[in-house]
């Protein structure tokens, strides 16, 4: 594989910078800092929860929920009972939260779940749920700015609402020229290699469902803004 899709499947990190901590890509840095400070004219101060995420980071979360070591959520926070369900129902049912490695938007270094540390109840600690963007959530008067704002700096929500594949998550944004530009080297063929190489739970029905998946997971998203 080349350079760029190795980028995009989170097994380099040559395209990334450090900003706030945080591993990010380098070509967003310029536009994310414009959306923290604008956040904090706003009186939010703005965090990230989670920007890039590494193959082998994304496939222990992965084998961790495949092997019941880590909880599966529908889309009203509560765990789902895996006990009888096939093989292919337990990959859907994971993928509404948590993508297949090698074909997560945290590979790319584009994508940060975000939030606003001064909104957070004390006492409480985030749990990247819908109910705390929506109305009557904590984060529900940051969500409704970062929405209004978010687009000048270049940014968008991929998974804006449920469209049959992942969950709706408010807290999702992801740049919208770079986060195409990764997104074009990974394709069916590309995330199948990979998957095939490493150890991940359920490969077999993965491999044998991927245009299926690739199909209602992966691409299935929203529509870019017009810039």
């Amino acid at each position: 594989m080349t350079d760029l899709q190795l980028q995009a499947l989170g097994l380099t990190d040559s395209h990334l910078t450090t900003f706030n901590g945080r591993l990010v890509h380098q070509g967003i840095e310029s536009d994310l800092n414009g959306l923290r400070q604008a956040a904090k004219s706003a009186g939010f101060d703005f965090a990230i929860a989670s920007a890039h995420r590494d193959f082998h980071r994304q496939k222990a979360i992965w084998n961790a929920k495949y092997s019941g070591l880590k909880p599966i959520l529908d889309h009203d926070s509560q765990v789902i009972e895996t006990a009888g369900l096939c093989d292919k129902a337990i990959v859907e049912a994971i993928m509404l939260y948590s993508a297949l490695p090698g074909a997560s938007r945290h590979h790319f270094g584009t994508d940060l779940d975000v939030y606003a540390t001064n909104c957070l109840v004390a006492g409480s600690s985030l749990q990247l749920e819908p109910w705390e963007y929506e109305h009557n959530g904590p984060f529900h008067e940051f969500s409704t700015w970062l929405g209004n704002a978010m687009c000048e700096f270049g940014f968008y929500r991929p998974y804006d609402q449920f469209r049959g594949g992942v969950a709706c998550e408010p807290w999702h944004i992801s740049h919208i020229n770079y986060a195409q530009e990764m997104a074009q080297r990974v394709d069916v063929a590309v995330i199948c290699e990979v998957i095939s190489q490493h150890d991940v739970l359920g490969k077999e029905v993965i491999v044998s469902n991927i245009e299926e998946l690739y199909q209602r997971f992966i691409i299935n998203i929203a529509d870019t803004p017009l810039t």
